[in-house]
């Protein structure tokens, strides 16, 4: 009766098995193209959210668009981006889940474009997807030309909390925090050990022909005829070639204000732009600035300010593309 019992249910077994295995074989042999499909768009959104988490908490791809960062970075080279050493974004804009390190001084960050005009949510979500699932080869949010729109920024930081820099005729000049005295940039770069990346393009001597004829573009704009323009103003901007293309718009600009103000002392505007230029740009607590290694043609911190450490989205440290350029950004 014992053996009765164990045999029927080792049949039993052995028939749901078997059973089994014919419902599997079946299925394998009834593979549809639905079926297909259905599998290789599962294994593209599993990648696409595995690339996804990889660039939003540990490393991004960035492809540098513009020619800010001359000769450090060149159009088109591509750079890993460590997205941990500041702290991590629980999601794009949003808050972070880790304390990292403050950005240090020559430290080469993206950030947050402030400038940067969203087209809505799902367009901002569709475009940062495409854009990290792809490690940067496709960018989707460009302008009518066919550029790229820079939601994101790559400049070195030039200075800290509590300093201070002004710009005379190009020049950078910082003044540390807690000190009273100015140094040049590139004198400070050279005693301190950092690196001399940062560089200029336009010889300054042809600064006066910028201030002449920024001077004068002032006070055009306030209505005064070629005729009445000082001669001696004129006779400077005969150095300044009125076809160039003007790189340092810093330096024009404050020139630009100067003017108005030669014409109009009473406008506020003009009085407003031309001092805070003039006395240079404060570094609050929890900022940066952010400049461009190509000071003569880099829109950076001298435009939109000192950018605030939550909108710092990590650290650029190695470039990896072209191979023949591959190393670090610092030195």
């Amino acid at each position: 009766m014992k053996n009765d019992f164990f045999d029927s249910v080792q049949n039993w077994t052995e028939s749901i098995l078997t059973k089994k295995k014919a419902k599997r074989l079946a299925r394998k042999k009834k593979r549809t193209v639905k079926g297909e499909v259905l599998d290789w768009l599962r294994a593209i959104v599993f990648a696409v959210v595995v690339v996804f988490l990889i660039n939003q908490y540990l490393f991004q791809f960035f492809v540098i668009p513009s020619p800010s960062m001359l000769e450090t970075l060149q159009i088109g080279d591509r750079v890993s981006v460590s997205k941990v050493t500041y702290g991590i974004e629980v999601w794009p804009e949003g808050p972070k889940i880790q304390s990292g390190r403050m950005p240090e001084r020559d430290d080469v960050i993206t950030f947050y474009n402030p400038e940067y005009e969203k087209r809505g949510i799902l367009f901002n979500i569709l475009n940062r997807v495409l854009y990290m699932s792809t490690f940067s080869l496709v960018n989707i949010d460009r302008n009518k030309d066919g550029s790229i729109r820079e939601s994101l920024l790559v400049k070195r930081v030039a200075a800290l909390p509590g300093e201070t820099v002004t710009f005379r005729r190009g020049q950078a000049y910082i003044r540390l925090a807690g000190t009273f005295i100015y140094e040049n940039e590139a004198d400070f770069r050279i005693s301190n050990g950092y690196t001399d990346a940062p560089h200029r393009t336009i010889d300054e001597s042809i600064y006066d022909g910028y201030a002449a004829s920024g001077i004068l573009e002032g006070m055009y704009e306030k209505g005064v005829g070629y005729s009445s323009l000082p001669g001696y103003l004129l006779e400077m901007n005969k150095g300044i070639d009125s076809t160039a293309f003007y790189t340092d718009y810093y330096e024009y600009s404050k020139n630009i204000y100067k003017g108005r103000l030669t014409v109009d002392p009473s406008d506020f505007d003009a009085l407003s732009a031309y001092t805070r230029m003039r006395i240079g740009i404060y570094v609050p607590q929890g900022h940066v600035l952010p400049l461009g290694d190509n000071r003569d043609n880099s829109s950076d911190g001298r435009y939109f300010g000192p950018v605030p450490i939550s909108s710092v989205t990590g650290h650029a440290n190695i470039r990896i593309w072209p191979l023949k350029g591959f190393g670090g950004l610092e030195n």
